[in-house]
């Protein structure tokens, strides 16, 4: 069985313009929002602490823009979560 870290990386660079792995449409779901909440920030200031802008975060969240590993690593380090508490990897796992 693949470790998480070798799935996120082959995602990361098999992920093109359109978002797909393997020819499928895939969007990467995250409990970015969630989390924000909680912690009573706005995008801005969670792009701000991972060095990102707003329009990232806001990309992310809605599942349009796939985060790099580093940028995964950066923002669930933020919330003090592992990457695996903040993206969700059910519909890659057959990937």
């Amino acid at each position: 069985m693949q470790s998480l870290l070798d799935i996120l990386c082959k995602v990361c660079y098999s992920f093109d313009e359109k978002h797909t792995v393997h020819g499928e449409p895939v969007k990467m779901k995250t409990q970015i929002p969630q989390l924000r909440k909680a912690r009573k920030i706005t995008q801005g200031e969670l792009a701000k602490e991972v060095g990102v802008t707003r329009q990232t975060i806001t990309s992310i969240e809605i599942g349009k823009y796939t985060a790099s590993l580093i940028l995964a690593y950066k923002i669930a380090k933020y919330f003090g979560k592992s990457i695996e508490d903040v993206f969700d990897f059910s519909e890659l796992e057959e990937y």
